[in-house]
């Protein structure tokens, strides 16, 4: 709570002691004597003078740990003025240490989250843009509605999306080597890019398109146009918000075609909310476009691998049973 009021106070966030009390719902004179001892001693004139332990065991009692846990679920250490943006055991051991006196070793806060149920993961991205009311109002009100109008058409839904690969990037993966011995893998040194155009549906159907050039109003119309062909009835087609499915003449090919094809975009900066992004990782993963000779060859391996996933619905079914997508099977 004393880092919480102090990093609201140094950041402006509030500008008074009374408007701080009532924000965290502590006393105007308590603000007041953390913000002296901040100004004064730093970080550490805030932390607790333990004097003495509460057991041969843990040495942090039940309220502490609790607090401590809710502290790492709601705010990043650089909120709280102690580290970075990701909770290492350096930042969890000082804000141990800050709340409850208790000075650990970085091996003994890995054991001690090891055993409270903690484990280091890789944290996924979001953007700062991204507004968590439009991504509440999609998840609740705007995609429930899309489906349930998917299902009284009898038509399909599908994921949409675009992306590219590059010769110019990394090979995907590690590679065992002696220590000190960093392992060298042959690649083209000439900027090769194809583009994909890709959608699913979560019964496991794949449609894609590969080009080399742009991506423009005229690609995006000529894959919906093959899309609806393809499935034999009308879909809706959901995507992100990219400024060719917002032009006017992608608007005016849809409206023309409103009884085989619907639009829909989705909360922009949320490519998390797409099950189609997980296909787009998938053939990043599995087509080594570094280790193309030419545009042709990379265009043929990309071809090659889509082609086999199209012939293994499961795998394009499993997409859309990631924990994050898994809203999408309704």
């Amino acid at each position: 709570m004393r880092l919480r009021v102090v990093a609201a106070l140094e950041s402006g966030q509030v500008r008074t002691y009374r408007r701080a009390a009532e924000v965290f719902g502590v006393s105007e004179r308590s603000v007041g004597s953390w913000w002296r001892a901040y100004r004064d001693g730093g970080r550490d004139a805030l932390a607790v003078r333990r004097t003495r332990r509460p057991g041969p065991h843990e040495l942090i009692r039940d309220e502490e740990r609790g607090t401590l846990f809710q502290a790492m679920a709601d705010y990043s250490p650089e909120e709280l003025l102690i580290g970075g943006p990701l909770w290492t055991r350096a930042a969890v051991r000082e804000l141990v240490r800050m709340v409850t006196g208790v000075v650990m070793t970085e091996r003994g806060v890995g054991k001690w989250l090891r055993r409270h149920g903690f484990a280091p993961q890789r944290p996924a991205r979001r953007a700062y843009q991204q507004q968590e009311k439009k991504v509440r109002a999609w998840l609740e009100e705007e995609y429930p509605t899309i489906a349930a109008r998917a299902k009284t058409e009898k038509a399909m839904v599908a994921w949409a999306d675009q992306c590219g690969l590059r010769s110019d990037t990394a090979p995907p993966g590690r590679s065992w080597a002696p220590k000190g011995r960093t392992p060298v893998v042959r690649v083209n040194g000439k900027r090769l890019r194809v583009n994909v155009m890709s959608a699913i549906a979560s019964r496991g159907a794949l449609w894609f398109t590969v080009f080399t050039g742009r991506f423009t109003e005229k690609v995006f119309t000529g894959f919906l146009d093959r899309l609806a062909r393809q499935a034999g009835r009308k879909v809706h087609v959901i995507a992100d918000r990219h400024p060719v499915h917002r032009s006017k003449a992608v608007r005016t090919w849809l409206e023309e075609n409103a009884d085989r094809v619907e639009l829909h975009l989705m909360p922009g900066y949320s490519p998390e909310l797409n099950p189609d992004e997980l296909l787009n990782a998938d053939i990043k993963r599995h087509v080594h476009a570094s280790r193309a000779r030419s545009v042709d060859d990379l265009a043929h391996e990309t071809r090659r691998f889509l082609r086999r996933r199209q012939r293994q619905p499961h795998i394009v079914r499993g997409y859309f049973h990631t924990r994050h997508v898994r809203y999408t099977i309704m």
